[in-house]
């Protein structure tokens, strides 16, 4: 029997991704090279584009099949899960509207603050879901890491770009 429920918590945090990569649309990459993060200083250690939409796609997944567990564990939207529910929700809309102060709005600056809050909040709902169900640590201590490593880019691209008028 197809469990519905775990594959919409799986698809769920994608759909906000994508929602937010269309507003990079023009941004990232253009035929001419003119494109806003084409022209912009970034660090030597800065990945290829092509390696955002695969992790991203990977780390939303992990991230759902955690809320996933923790829901079920609670046996739904119990009394239990408010909180932990609600941290995943307040640091996944955090993680959507990233993208376009990013990328949109080429807000270097702002995106960082706005990064650093994710962090918090994305390390809280980590904490609240291992306090539910241990195991959600194996899908959420990924999604850490490459917060960590975005955040440290940011900063980087911010360094570099801070003279720059965008």
């Amino acid at each position: 029997m197809v469990n519905w429920g775990m594959i919409g918590a799986m698809v769920l945090p994608n759909i906000g991704g994508w929602a937010g990569a269309l507003t990079m649309t023009g941004e990232v990459k253009s035929p001419d090279g003119t494109a806003w993060y084409e022209t912009i200083k970034k660090p030597s250690w800065n990945p290829p584009n092509w390696v955002f939409g695969p992790a991203w796609t990977a780390l939303y997944t992990g991230m759902g099949y955690a809320s996933y567990k923790v829901y079920e564990e609670c046996g739904g939207f119990t009394s239990d899960a408010v909180l932990p529910l609600t941290l995943f929700g307040g640091q996944l809309l955090l993680n959507w509207t990233w993208t376009p102060v990013f990328f949109k709005f080429h807000q270097i600056g702002l995106a960082l603050l706005h990064m650093l809050a994710l962090d918090a909040a994305a390390a809280a709902c980590t904490a609240s879901f291992f306090t539910v169900n241990k195991n959600t640590l194996y899908f959420m201590a990924p999604y850490l890491g490459w917060l960590t490593f975005a955040t440290c880019l940011n900063f980087a691209i911010w360094q570099l770009n801070k003279e720059t008028k965008n």
